[in-house]
């Protein structure tokens, strides 16, 4: 296997290492740490205790599927071996050269309890810097065999996080070994695709994700948006119109902004509707603010047709607003879905789309453009270690998220992939 791979010195090397009760790979995306761990998984299942379970954590069952298992399933990867890693989609068991491999989903604090009772001799982390702290610390006590070991892969994060702090920092004191990897450590990339990666982050997610840093979140979150280039007066014909997307307010301002492909390929905030009751002396109730939604929706122009009036695909909903969600649906709103809410994964979507001139916003989207230049980072937060937006002055910044984040497998197609925007 090792010999058909176009493997680095330092793939290699790690793989070989990887003998430490702790193993971790981390840095750049796209550095060859997740193809190293993967190998050194697969050695680690060849030669596992008999007793103790061996069991595979990622954020969700969704995320060890894509990340883990089919890569693993992949003929081009892993050869011959591939077909000894079975799967059935949805199922929590798979099987890996022969053995039983348990996928646990650990998003919060709640997944603690899936490893009460359980005693294992082989784990494999991915994304370990998104895992519960609590649920790592269960793990590490339930990884109770003779030579057990545990494997995980993570980007940069904060460098006050718990697992740069209290693991990789103290590689010496601990049963631990880590191996830091960039982009050039991965022999398998093309030229041209380095330099699309690099090209398309900007910022915070430049020094994490490209040039691997743990570094802290701080200063302006959208560094990249610029009012002169960004906001537009004239929008392009839209070829799909496929949002609205909500931040529901009652004290605070609600926000709904209106998302659509131009013929341009890029994406256009073309409207937006705005309610703050702070300033207007009165609140909404669920109804109001489903009828206003409606009469908003009507009046927008069509850019470069003769018609007014829009009807997006879908509405994306803040997903702690169940009520007004009900109101959506007893007033036949169609596509009507929670929010994806993961913040960071959001914000960088958005910053990559600024970042690659991909999203413009139409100037009349007043609340949406005044919030952008001051969507800030929390420094008090960064200090412990956690990476959040100030919660102040957001809610048009939070549907412009909530949009992009969510509807992201129905826009990305019709865009300019990353070579495209890099050439």
């Amino acid at each position: 296997m090792l010999d058909a791979l176009p493997l680095s010195r330092k793939q290699i090397r790690s793989i070989s290492a990887a003998s430490a009760r702790i193993n971790i790979w981390h840095g750049a995306i796209r550095s060859g740490k997740t193809v190293a761990s993967l190998i050194a998984f697969l050695i680690a299942v060849s030669t596992a205790p008999a007793s103790g379970l061996i069991v595979i954590v990622g954020r969700s069952l969704q995320t060890i599927e894509r990340n883990v298992l089919d890569p693993l399933q992949d003929d081009a990867l892993f050869g011959p071996i591939a077909r000894q890693v079975v799967h059935t989609r949805g199922a929590t068991v798979a099987t890996i050269l022969g053995r039983t491999v348990h996928l646990v989903g650990a998003a919060d604090s709640r997944a603690e309890g899936r490893l009460r009772g359980l005693t294992a001799c082989l784990a494999y982390v991915d994304e370990a810097t998104l895992i519960p702290r609590g649920f790592w610390n269960q793990l590490l006590g339930r990884l109770s065999v003779p030579g057990a070991k545990l494997m995980a892969t993570t980007n940069p994060d904060n460098p006050g996080h718990w697992l740069r702090r209290e693991f990789l920092d103290r590689e010496g004191e601990l049963d631990l070994r880590s191996w830091h990897f960039t982009l050039d450590d991965n022999p398998a990339l093309d030229a041209a695709y380095v330099a699309s990666l690099k090209a398309e982050y900007t910022g915070l997610w430049y020094r994490r994700f490209i040039a691997g840093h743990w570094v802290q979140s701080e200063g302006a979150i959208y560094e990249t948006f610029d009012p002169a280039r960004h906001v537009v007066r004239d929008l392009p014909r839209i070829d799909r119109w496929v949002c609205d997307a909500i931040d529901y307010g009652t004290v605070n301002p609600y926000a709904d902004v209106l998302l659509g492909v131009g013929s341009d390929r890029r994406l256009y905030i073309v409207s937006e509707y705005r309610w703050d009751s702070r300033r207007e002396r009165r609140s909404l109730t669920d109804a109001e603010y489903s009828r206003a939604r409606r009469g908003w929706l009507a009046r927008v122009p069509q850019p470069e047709q003769n018609i007014v009036g829009v009807a997006p695909e879908w509405t994306i909903v803040d997903p702690s607003a169940s009520s007004y969600i009900e109101q959506l649906h007893r007033d036949g709103v169609r596509g009507v879905q929670p929010a994806d809410n993961a913040v960071l994964d959001g914000i960088r979507t958005v910053s990559s789309l600024f970042s690659s001139d991909l999203l413009r916003v139409h100037e009349s989207a007043r609340g949406l453009i005044d919030e952008l230049p001051g969507y800030s980072w929390d420094d008090a937060a960064a200090e412990r270690g956690e990476d959040k937006p100030i919660k102040e002055s957001d809610h048009s910044c939070d549907a412009l998220r909530y949009g992009v984040r969510t509807t992201e497998s129905l826009w990305r197609p019709y865009l300019p992939t990353q070579l495209e925007v890099a050439a």
